[in-house]
């Protein structure tokens, strides 16, 4: 469990054309409490990949409401805020159509396409850009362990970008993490006893 993390799923319309689905609507997200950005969602980008792909594990600056539109997927989120009750926990499902994930500023995530090919729609609380800022982990982290379903063989770009290969490990990711937190306490514990002494005196 993460917190913050929600798995909600698609009204759908049926008739002898086929299917439609509501990926968002905004009365629907608000009457559920789901987190919605003011301006609405700033970017949705759709990836398609081939089978057996990894995109992830990324943490940019941004929320994120996720979801396979074609195809089969797997999906795995762990939670790298320092100051989250649930800091460090992971979550992983099979992705179908259908199902929708709203994934919070900070948790990572990742998915491999399970069909031939699979494409995942993005809708973003920001716009993307190259320095926004993030927490990266490689999908293949021991620590970590993540049981993709179909095996990731590291030299094949197909399956797996150098980036996301060389991204460093949850463990360097984890300390380096809880090191700012810890500085952040401790300028803001200074700070607070600062003001308490301006009072008093």
């Amino acid at each position: 469990m993460i917190k913050g993390l929600l798995f909600l799923d698609s009204r759908t319309g049926e008739d002898p054309r086929g299917v439609v689905r509501e990926f968002y609507r905004h009365s629907s997200s608000t009457a559920i409490n789901l987190p919605v950005p003011v301006a609405g969602w700033a970017q949705l980008n759709v990836t398609e990949s081939h089978l057996g792909a990894v995109r992830g594990l990324h943490a940019e600056g941004t929320d994120k409401l996720v979801g396979i539109v074609s195809g089969q997927g797997f999906g795995a989120w762990v939670d790298a805020r320092p100051g989250s009750s649930t800091f460090g926990e992971m979550v992983t499902a099979t992705l179908e159509i259908g199902t929708q994930v709203y994934v919070p500023a900070g948790v990572l995530n990742g998915w491999q396409a399970l069909s031939e090919p699979a494409q995942y729609l993005y809708c973003f609380s920001r716009e993307w850009v190259v320095d926004m800022g993030g927490v990266f982990v490689t999908p293949l982290d021991s620590t970590l362990n993540i049981a993709w379903p179909i095996s990731v063989d590291p030299d094949n770009r197909a399956q797996l970008s150098s980036k996301d290969e060389m991204a460093p490990d949850w463990e360097t990711v984890r300390e380096s993490l809880l090191q700012v937190l810890a500085i952040q306490e401790t300028t803001n514990g200074n700070s607070s006893s600062s003001v308490a002494a301006g009072e008093s005196s």
